[in-house]
């Protein structure tokens, strides 16, 4: 089971373990990181979900499609390892991924 090390806005760093399967989004929205705000659910169709990821991980992660390229772009937050969280799914082959919850645009 993923563990997942987040560092919300504020600077708190807390830590949740989630089945494998579920994306990044919602093992956060889930597990009570309601600054994450995810309003589209996990359609790719907004950037409420961005986060950075620790750059050993996000190494290791599928490329960013076109789609949520697009979407980061449009944040003026955006930093080499930003990812909307609702395109990383977790997996058993990445047992610990570091997060951090982008500032709110």
């Amino acid at each position: 089971m993923p563990e997942i090390i987040v560092t919300r806005r504020d600077g708190a760093t807390s830590s949740l373990t989630v089945k494998a399967g579920v994306t990044l989004m919602e093992a956060l929205r889930d597990g009570g990181y309601d600054e994450l705000l995810a309003l589209c659910g996990g359609c790719c169709s907004c950037a409420t979900c961005h986060v950075y990821i620790d750059p050993e991980i996000a190494a290791k992660l599928p490329p960013v499609s076109a789609d949520e390229d697009e979407l980061l772009e449009s944040s003026s937050h955006r930093l080499p390892t930003s990812r909307l969280s609702c395109q990383i799914k977790l997996t058993d082959e990445i047992p610990s991924l570091k997060t951090t919850i982008a500032p709110e645009d």
